[in-house]
């Protein structure tokens, strides 16, 4: 079973996302944990406070780093992590090989980013991977960290039906996924290729491989040059 905790100040965001579909069946089938912890448990004062105003001045507030500190200290107590990861647009762009290597971790911690960020010691002292979804800002980690638990489990043995299917998505051996089709054959004059009703296996794999190869070239042409 792999294990998540994930260390939000929105906790509500991150409760569809595990609900439904393949992240529902990656837990009842035990493969999959997701915690959701509440930042604001480790607060200051009645109102508990998580937040400041940036040293230096300038718009926007900070995450403190004694309520994080507090919040991962508690938790490792309790249960040691492979690695903490925190969300943030200045991190490692995610990519396929990341999610397949963290999806053989046993447990993970994911740090959501808000308002300006957190403080920066957090991040020299626990955190041991960063990671970002894309070159964009959203008003917190918790989408970014719905996004990265999704690609990681869904590489969980046994969570999808078919286990090679994983294997055929795109980005895996940075290429993009061939063109797919299903029933009917012929649909408004659009016929499916005629090799994918041959029946032969061989040969169907081998254009599957060509079109990946193509459509990669001439939409992605940056991944071949990764290889």
């Amino acid at each position: 079973m792999l294990e998540i905790d994930i260390l939000a100040v929105v906790p509500g965001l991150l409760e569809g996302p595990f609900s439904h579909s393949m992240m529902q069946r990656a837990k009842d089938r035990n493969l999959l944990k997701v915690r959701i912890v509440d930042l604001r448990q480790y607060g200051f004062g009645n109102y508990k406070q998580i937040d400041d105003t940036a040293f230096g001045g300038g718009a926007g507030m900070v995450l403190m780093a004694q309520p994080i500190a507090d919040a991962i200290r508690e938790l490792q107590s309790d249960r040691p992590y492979d690695e903490i990861i925190y969300l943030t647009p200045d991190g490692t762009t995610l990519n396929q090989s990341m999610a397949n290597q963290l999806s053989l971790k046993s447990r993970l911690l994911l740090i959501c980013g808000h308002y300006k960020g957190i403080d920066q010691r957090i991040r020299e002292k626990f955190v041991t991977m960063e990671i970002s979804i894309g070159d964009y800002v959203l008003s917190g980690g918790e989408l970014a960290a719905a996004v990265l638990v999704d690609a990681i489990g869904r590489l969980i043995p046994g969570v999808l039906n078919d286990g090679s299917s994983a294997l055929t998505d795109s980005f895996q051996d940075n290429l993009l996924a061939p063109p797919v089709y299903t029933r009917p054959a012929e649909w408004e004059g659009m016929k499916v290729p005629d090799i994918l009703l041959s029946g032969h296996e061989a040969k169907i794999d081998e254009w599957r491989y060509q079109q990946s190869i193509e459509r990669t070239t001439e939409r992605r042409p940056d991944l071949l040059s990764e290889e």
